[in-house]
């Protein structure tokens, strides 16, 4: 294992596969500052989260890939939107020139510190400085990153491709910022940018493994894909991303933020579509 104040990475003995799994939004170490620094008590704040996502996922190191675990809060820091999307509104001071203060996710208080909590929430109880975020950024996000591109280029030299496998947690129902707000969801939505990050095939493949297993399972919608799956998904340079989305009320008490009695079942199912990608890579290939 390696561990930083970022990031854990579990690695297995041997990679024997060309996929990398990781979990952006389940970590929980929040800093006694930032907890002192919001207006909402720590249960609200967790309720960002994609809560034991990382333990679902946590037999990836035992088929042979490798699971990279971010340590810090999504609210805290959002690994996945670009580095500097940051929304003026937040802060005491002036931002930089190279900020971006124009994107969709900053307009709704999601960018890279998050304004608001899911349920449209506000966190902070002050206006925060731009150094202040700027050390988030540099000892957090950018090693997060730079584990995630490390893990990424040792697969494609090993094996001539990867598979990135960015796992998430969504809301059991849309929330008021998100296109289907109020609406019940599936049990699982795979993103990969509308066929832009993933070969339809591998899209397929997962879709019919979770769909026989006895999930509900939509694509692109309302979830396509964030930073990370936009970002690294280059399919004509040898990488693929596909980001899975579980809906949390399958697995635990969205409200308590504690695991169901559903949890050691969909783990086993998580499990075996893991076991199942293992034999994937000939099929990547003729996909290819």
């Amino acid at each position: 294992m390696v561990s930083s104040s970022s990031f854990t990475i579990e690695r297995p003995p041997r990679q024997t596969m060309p996929f990398v799994f990781a979990s952006p939004h389940s970590g929980t170490e929040y800093p006694p500052e930032f907890i002192a620094a919001s207006r909402l008590d720590p249960l609200t704040l967790r309720r960002s989260e994609d809560s034991f996502v990382d333990e679902l996922f946590g037999a990836a190191p035992f088929h042979g890939a490798p699971l990279l675990r971010a340590r810090f809060p999504r609210a805290f820091i959002d690994p996945n939107r670009e580095a500097w999307e940051l929304d003026p509104r937040m802060f005491a001071d002036r931002l930089p020139p190279y900020a971006n203060t124009k994107s969709a996710r900053v307009f709704a208080g999601l960018g890279t510190v998050a304004r608001v909590v899911a349920n449209g929430e506000e966190i902070y109880n002050r206006k925060l400085t731009f150094a202040e975020v700027k050390e988030r950024i540099e000892t957090l996000y950018e090693p997060y990153h730079e584990a995630l591109r490390e893990l990424i280029e040792e697969t494609r030299q090993r094996f001539g491709h990867c598979i990135l496998i960015d796992c998430h947690s969504m809301p059991s129902v849309g929330g008021p910022m998100d296109n289907d707000s109020g609406s019940p969801r599936v049990d699982f939505v795979l993103g990969n940018n509308h066929g832009a990050t993933c070969h339809p095939h591998l899209l397929q493949f997962v879709d019919a493994a979770l769909s026989d297993a006895g999930y509900a399972v939509r694509l692109n919608n309302p979830y396509s894909g964030g930073f990370t799956t936009r970002n690294y998904g280059q399919p004509r340079r040898g990488v693929q991303t596909l980001q899975i989305e579980v809906n949390r009320s399958i697995y635990m008490d969205e409200i308590k933020i504690a695991k169901s009695d559903g949890f050691a079942q969909l783990q086993r199912d998580l499990t075996r579509l893991i076991g199942t990608l293992a034999a994937y890579e000939p099929a990547a290939r003729a996909a290819d």
